[in-house]
């Protein structure tokens, strides 16, 4: 179906209004959502096969995969597992000090470092010693986000967004960016940023507690405990709840006779010898029916109804669903989580609300937390299976710390490439990650899962979007539109516009998307001015990272709004102000380091 010319602009239009409503709207997941206006332009004739294809040969996605796998293996191997050691070494017992140490772990590493397996690693280090300290979490989580968002600016490899808009510059006959050239401008910005935050995080970040605070307030510890029936006892033919096991107290979660095994035995079940019953109670609800002469340990002889097989301590875990998680859009049915590992989903935390009652056709979504119990293995192996990260069970353990040094020579080595144009970076980086690969720091399947397929596939339907917006005029026309906007205003003041737009827009739809589509029209804008775009590009490249005042334009944001149980509102209270500062420090600074006049 073709569309006549003149239409061609209003349909491009039509159809990115329809992906932004479905990203805030949250009707379909953002990689889902543009693959289908991709479809759409197809279909309209707006997008060629040809044309969508050729995005393929863009080299920011293919950085971008290959600096996951590299941060990946600094993950398996140990190396950020370290800064929780530095993190707890530094704090003390001071909240502010914690607080200045995580501000320097998003500035000192985020630069090198994809920053959300960072935040991911660090946010059980937080909750731990927050705990240890009777700190709030939430006082600490959200300027963990926006120092790794900070920290991302610095350099070209410090966050994807950066490469991304250096990629469509690129296209647009722009020089590439080297690995530095952003530094300096950035540096002033992310630490006025960490002083704003050292000064009045406290004041306006709430205090909240976690999910796992909320459900283990008495502090009685649980315990999962098997016990068999012997042929004596008095319990045979009598039901589980007369046999006060399924009491609301104590519950049944398994139940072996013979061969067969019964989860979740219905109360009215009635006891036979040689049964094996799993109870699941806290320590003082056993320590009560201990009291009864009902249960005893197994030894020779003994005349207890129920005998002791064997106790093992359970424990609750919060454990995050990542972007790349199998378990995504999947009913809570289909996980068969009691049946498979032997541990029970208790609540699930999504956004402002918590949901105790989970039902069997609940959908989980990308930054549920889920509050879990079963004992350490069986956590662990379902947190593993179904690429989840527990967030409240301390660091995990790796085997490969001897591995540390081969991926820290790595990165250092692609980063010190790139600065001396060695090679181009997406060349550096693919022998980077074959490097890591090869060397063990991490598996092949492991490569495949550091990589956030999401991310790719969105960030090449926006390529092929940004094709149509050029090819139909659309992208041209903004442009226009945005220099009769801006009617009389100093190309200084219009490259203050663009930021201040760019900045506004990443809050409510994905940065990645944003610098896509704003990074051609501001050259467009600068074009049209007669001035370099260089310093306009920049201004998208730095705007479209900082987002602050939502949850939802940062994945690092989405992250710790879960793990910290914040509210919205929470982040619009410390974020506005960063993004005013942001703004204002980057309409000053960019000019001088990028001047206007080419």
């Amino acid at each position: 179906m073709l569309l006549p010319e003149h239409l061609h602009a209003a349909a491009v239009g039509l159809v990115l209004i329809g992906l932004f409503a479905a990203f805030v709207r949250e009707w379909l997941k953002p990689d889902v959502a543009v693959m289908v206006a991709v479809a759409v332009l197809l279909a309209l004739g707006l997008l060629s096969a040809k044309e969508v294809t050729s995005v393929f040969g863009n080299s920011a996605p293919i950085t971008i995969a290959c600096l996951f796998i590299i941060s990946g293996a600094l993950s398996k191997t140990g190396c950020v597992d370290r800064l929780g050691d530095w993190l707890g070494a530094m704090a003390g017992q001071s909240e502010r000090r914690l607080l200045v140490a995580l501000l320097l772990v998003g500035l000192l590493v985020s630069p090198f470092i994809n920053n959300t397996p960072v935040v991911m690693v660090m946010i059980p280090a937080v909750i731990a010693m927050a705990g240890r300290y009777n700190i709030a979490p939430s006082r600490l989580l959200i300027p963990l986000s926006y120092a790794t968002i900070l920290g991302g600016l610095i350099t070209m490899v410090g966050t994807s967004t950066n490469i991304l808009v250096d990629g469509v510059a690129r296209a647009q006959g722009l020089e590439p960016f080297s690995m530095f050239e952003i530094s300096a401008p950035a540096i002033v910005m992310a630490l006025a940023g960490c002083a704003f935050m050292f000064f009045f995080a406290q004041r306006l970040l709430p205090v909240r507690e976690t999910l796992t605070q909320q459900f283990t307030g008495s502090g009685d510890r649980l315990f999962m405990t098997e016990l068999f029936v012997p042929v004596d006892s008095h319990l045979i033919g009598k039901t589980l709840k007369e046999a006060k096991l399924a009491n609301g107290v104590i519950q049944v979660l398994n139940l072996c006779r013979g061969e067969n095994e019964i989860a979740n035995p219905d109360p009215a079940t009635r006891i036979e010898a040689g049964d094996r019953v799993v109870v699941h109670s806290r320590s003082s609800a056993m320590m009560e029916l201990r009291s009864t002469d009902l249960v005893g340990l197994q030894v020779q002889g003994s005349s207890h109804d129920l005998e002791t097989l064997r106790r093992r301590d359970v424990v609750m875990v919060e454990a995050i669903v990542g972007q790349t998680s199998r378990y995504v859009l999947r009913p809570i049915r289909d996980l068969d989580l009691l049946a498979r590992y032997g541990i029970h989903l208790i609540a699930v935390h999504r956004r402002d609300a918590s949901f105790s009652q989970i039902g069997e056709d609940f959908q989980l979504q990308v930054g549920d937390v889920l509050l879990v119990e079963g004992t350490p293995a069986q956590i662990k192996r379902f947190c593993d299976n179904g690429d989840l990260f527990a967030i409240t069970d301390g660091r995990q353990v790796t085997n490969r710390q001897a591995k540390a040094p081969i991926a820290l020579a790595t990165i250092a080595g692609v980063m010190l490439l790139a600065a001396f144009n060695v090679m181009p970076i997406e060349g550096l980086a693919l022998i980077g990650a074959a490097i890591v690969v090869a060397t063990g720091c991490i598996r092949a399947d492991e490569a495949y899962k550091a990589i956030e397929w999401p991310i790719l596939i969105m960030i090449f339907g926006m390529l092929a979007i940004s094709i149509a917006m050029n090819t139909s005029g659309l992208a041209a026309m903004l442009a226009t539109q945005l220099v009769v906007l801006g009617d009389g205003l100093s190309p200084w003041l219009m490259l203050s516009l663009v930021i201040l737009l760019t900045s506004i827009a990443t809050e409510f739809v994905s940065n990645n998307a944003i610098a896509v589509l704003f990074t051609p029209v501001v050259i467009g804008v600068a074009q049209q001015l007669g001035v370099d775009p260089r310093p306009f590009v920049v201004g998208v490249m730095f705007a479209a990272s900082c987002s602050f005042a939502t949850p939802i334009g940062y994945q690092t944001n989405t992250l710790v709004y879960s793990a910290g149980n914040y509210r919205f509102a929470d982040f619009a209270r410390m974020g506005i102000p960063m993004n005013i500062i942001m703004w204002l420090l980057a309409s000053l600074l960019i000019p001088l380091f990028w001047p206007l006049q080419p």
